[in-house]
């Protein structure tokens, strides 16, 4: 597969870092909700949240890539396919599949969407998509897959979405591996 054209590509990967965000989640953003005493320093970066014992199922030859924003992504060495960011405390704010695909919307404003599949579970909501850029000159680009999702674990909800350049079998793998996130019983 060719790597997608330039806004093609930043749109991408605005799809994956919005995810983090999650328009379509009911519940407060991260920094909602923290007092004075809570909050960090004027300047202090504060730790990216992180919740131990989490699993997520890989396919194999995938590995889980740390980045320092505190995500994580997982694929095949220097490639990475999934990204995934944890909301503690968030898991009631489940979005509904029409809210992704409304932000979906949103954010590729002026893509042509095709191929949309929204699926939805009792503790999990996913959205693949094909996307394409409209050129001024009337002309399409080629469709490019993408993924975004949610994950509630316990209290916790886990944003996930694919990352720019993936082919449509890694968005499948992808969305399997979100999907199944789970924390094993024995971890409290």
């Amino acid at each position: 597969m060719r790597a997608p054209p330039p806004r093609v590509w930043a749109a991408l990967v605005a799809l994956a870092v919005g995810a983090a965000g999650c328009e379509g989640c009911r519940g407060k953003s991260p920094r909602e909700g923290v007092g004075e005493e809570e909050a960090s320093p004027a300047g202090a970066a504060s730790p990216p949240p992180r919740r131990v014992g989490v699993k997520v199922p890989l396919p194999p030859g995938w590995s889980n890539q740390p980045t320092q924003d505190g995500s994580l992504q997982f694929g095949p060495p220097q490639h990475p396919v999934l990204r995934v960011d944890l909301r503690p405390n968030e898991g009631a704010s489940l979005p509904e599949p029409e809210a992704l695909l409304d932000s979906v919307s949103r954010a590729f404003e002026g893509f042509t969407r095709s191929d949309a599949r929204a699926e939805k579970g009792t503790d999990f909501v996913m959205v693949r998509v094909m996307l394409a850029a409209t050129g001024e000159d009337a002309g399409e680009s080629e469709a490019h897959p993408a993924f975004i999702g949610a994950r509630r674990v316990g209290r916790d909800l886990f944003l996930c979405a694919s990352l720019p350049g993936v082919t449509v079998e890694e968005v499948q793998r992808a969305a399997e591996a979100c999907a199944g996130i789970h924390v094993p019983a024995n971890v409290p």
